[in-house]
């Protein structure tokens, strides 16, 4: 017997296409199923989140994860990736320095720990990090099978130095933005933020997208254009970035 999204806890975007809001930190993850590929978009806070999720991806495509995008090198949304072994896995162009780096691999881990994942976790985590194979400079299009094609965007610097958008063309188009939307809180703009690039990246998640897609944040409820916009404005506001 087939199971459906709901059944799962998914939420069904389009046909094909949907997202799961995960526990404690709200992160999202979303799902691009093709014919005998599927893309996964970020993998969790833990090995075992990872695993959990890739069993339910499987579950629901009817086949193997087969491709894995990485939206930004934060622990919420990296450290499930290691679960994905034999995915072909994608990041921003310098993704891989962050997970390679003392430092980048120690701040990974300081954050996540400081955010209440337990310590024992987040060294396992650490330690399994999955590098990216494929470093996304400026579009790359994927073909999932069966007439479904993704486009996979960077768009930054912007939330970080590295954040990639995903696009599902379809009726509705959908946006996988990363951290670069939050719609259940303030955007966090932490250390490795580039606040002066920010607004432009929303708009160029806008042109990819379009007036009737559907933007779907790193963390809240899936949002529309107007949305993004105002929260493009507040973030110029924010930190004094002329339009």
């Amino acid at each position: 017997m087939t199971v459906t999204w709901e059944e799962l806890r998914w939420e069904r975007l389009a046909p094909g296409v949907g997202r799961c809001r995960l526990p404690v930190w709200d992160c999202t993850v979303g799902l691009v199923v093709g014919a005998g590929a599927a893309l996964l978009i970020d993998a969790g806070s833990s090995l075992a989140e990872g695993v959990r999720l890739r069993a339910q991806a499987e579950e629901l495509a009817g086949h193997r994860v087969t491709h894995l995008a990485l939206t930004h090198p934060h622990f919420d949304h990296v450290f499930g990736a290691a679960a994905f072994a034999g995915a072909e896995v994608f990041g921003a162009v310098g993704i891989d320095t962050v997970f390679t780096a003392r430092h980048g691999r120690e701040e990974l881990r300081a954050d996540a720990v400081g955010n209440g994942l337990d310590a024992h976790l987040a060294d396992e985590a650490v330690d399994a990090l999955a590098l990216p194979r494929h470093h996304v400079f400026g579009e790359w299009t994927l073909d999932l099978g069966g007439g479904r094609q993704v486009l996979l965007a960077n768009v930054g610097p912007a939330h970080t130095a590295h954040d990639l958008v995903v696009l599902v063309p379809g009726s509705p188009e959908v946006v996988f933005c990363g951290d670069l939307v939050e719609e259940s809180g303030e955007p966090q703009a932490g250390r490795d933020a580039v606040p002066s690039h920010w607004p432009a990246a929303l708009d160029r998640l806008l042109d990819l997208g379009g007036e009737d897609a559907l933007y779907v944040p790193g963390h809240g409820a899936v949002v529309d254009a107007a949305f993004v916009r105002a929260q493009r404005d507040a973030l110029a506001d924010r930190f004094g970035v002329s339009l």
